[in-house]
């Protein structure tokens, strides 16, 4: 594998870096821009969401819009709204304006975990196709890692003595921060070729040829286009590809794995994890302070187990990291439903009096009060405080009052974090990236993306309202029933792609 190879597919999975630096930031923005502008939970949960439902509409066109004008025109596209979104994002001065600049960032990422994947698929060989598809699952995890860093310290520097940093505006660095990576891969995506296997579909079979042998070799690059011209003959008399193609009898089962697992990968609910983590350790009672420390560690865990998918999967093959990890994700988010199911939480007359924010004394009526779940108890420090007050303080009173295990979640929820890692993050856009002919595979991606995107969208948008309803216990629960149902499908239907060629791999699971 030639470095010139590792080094496009890095930089073309850049976006990958730039998405998981914007799920990550959104975690810690929330604890200080939703009391700002006093936010409802559905508000919460539409600013978290909205890129999301943006990513989804990107994610159903930006395959066939590839496949028209080309995967590189369409990446540069992508880093431009990259830098606009954080740029207007940093500026916003309401809810609305938040959201909507946070959607032209959505309509970024949607089309780069898209493209990506299918664009290093395109350059790659068989035998490295698995772990160099999976850098953009390690550039996204990077990213998450950076962001967690970044907002650990613009937490941890915002200080009653500051007068650079507040509570009015280090949101805003936080969120603005995202322009230095955005301008960085836009800059560098100039030096990438266009795809090879794009070009011989638009017969500049010459271009492509040049292309291969420089990231391959000339003796690979042969074998390379050799197979690229005899895919693309047998495809020329097919029809032109339109929506209602992907629900051929000779696409049917790959059409079902794909759809199977892109919701999979959602629908566990990774995505209420990533984008709520700040909030979801003040759950646990550590603290403000504790929970922005612990989405360093959550972070960490992730870029480690990203590295054993990487080194595994082409090793180990795709189905059985799947079913390991999908396997964990299920016992890890039960562990997390079991610890919050034994929570208490009750305030004494002695925390109150310590407690320094305005409106503290409000609570004394509440004080020695035991509650056994956490919706009746915020429900009534909401009550008592105003939703304003309560959700700026929340660390705080929780920390204070909450009576649990928090070492058990912490373990179920970096299980979680870690089975995901190395499964069905980088597995799912790998096998996106294999399973389908060249025809149909931007417009298959396409669709199970917009998909997998609807799922995260709505997982994020519905997560703030679920944890005020249901409360944490059943919220777990509920994802990790989920998971065992789909280890079980997996476990029926999931074919095995490791070391086949993409043309290899449609002759045998592409029924005439």
């Amino acid at each position: 594998m030639s470095k010139k190879l590792i080094l496009i597919a890095f930089v073309v999975s850049l976006g990958g870096f730039l998405f998981g630096f914007d799920a990550g930031i959104i975690s810690g923005v929330m604890s200080y821009a939703g009391p700002e502008f006093n936010l409802s939970e559905g508000q919460i949960g539409w600013v978290v969401s909205s890129p999301s439902f943006a990513a989804m509409i990107a994610m159903l066109f930006c395959g066939r819009l590839s496949d028209i004008i080309g995967r590189k025109k369409i990446l540069l596209t992508v880093a431009f709204l990259y830098a606009l979104s954080a740029l207007f994002s940093a500026y916003a001065t309401s809810f609305e304006m938040l959201y909507i600049a946070r959607m032209v960032g959505g309509l970024a990422f949607g089309s780069a975990l898209v493209l990506a994947p299918m664009y290093i698929a395109e350059v790659s060989t068989a035998e490295n196709r698995g772990k160099l598809v999976s850098v953009q699952q390690l550039n996204i995890v990077l990213g998450f890692f950076a962001a967690f860093l970044s907002n650990y310290f613009f937490n941890k520097y915002n200080t009653v003595d500051s007068t650079f940093l507040m509570d009015d505006n280090v949101w805003r660095w936080m969120l603005g921060v995202e322009l230095i990576p955005a301008i960085l891969y836009f800059a560098t995506l100039f030096f990438v070729p266009r795809s090879p296997r794009w070009l011989c579909l638009k017969n500049k079979f010459n271009e492509a040829k040049i292309i291969l042998n420089q990231i391959h070799g000339e003796a690979r690059g042969e074998i390379e286009i050799g197979f690229i011209e005899k895919n693309i003959n047998e495809d020329k008399n097919k029809s032109k590809v339109v929506l209602k193609d992907l629900l051929k009898k000779s696409l049917r089962f790959i059409l079902i794995v794909g759809l199977v697992v892109g919701i999979l990968q959602q629908v566990t609910g990774i995505n209420a994890v990533y984008f709520y983590a700040t909030s979801i350790f003040k759950q646990t009672g550590i603290g403000t302070d504790a929970a922005f420390s612990s989405g360093v560690l959550l972070s960490t865990v992730t870029v480690i187990f990203t590295f054993v998918a990487m080194y595994l999967i082409d090793r180990m093959g795709r189905r059985p990291l799947l079913l390991i990890g999908t396997a964990g994700i299920a016992l890890s988010l039960l562990l997390c439903a079991y610890g919050f199911k034994q929570a208490t939480y009750t305030l004494t007359t002695e925390e109150i009096t310590s407690f320094e924010f305005s409106g503290a004394n409000k609570l004394e009526p509440y004080a020695n009060k035991a509650y056994d779940n956490d919706v009746d108890f915020k429900n009534d420090m909401k009550l008592a405080l105003g939703n304003q007050v309560y959700s700026k303080n929340d660390g705080t009173i929780l920390e204070a009052a909450t009576t649990m295990n928090a070492t058990l979640v912490l373990i179920g929820i970096l299980g979680f974090i870690a089975c995901f890692a190395f499964s069905l993050g980088p597995v799912m856009w790998v096998l996106l990236s294999e399973l389908y002919p060249i025809k149909y595979r931007g417009l298959a991606i396409g669709v199970i993306a917009f998909l997998n995107s609807l799922i995260s969208s709505l997982v994020q948008l519905f997560f703030p309202w679920e944890l005020s309803n249901f409360g944490n216990a059943l919220s777990f629960f509920i994802f990790g029933a989920i998971a065992v149902v789909g280890f079980f499908v997996l476990l029926k239907i999931l074919p095995e792609t490791k070391g086949k060629s993409l043309e290899q791999i449609e002759r045998e699971l592409v029924t005439n």
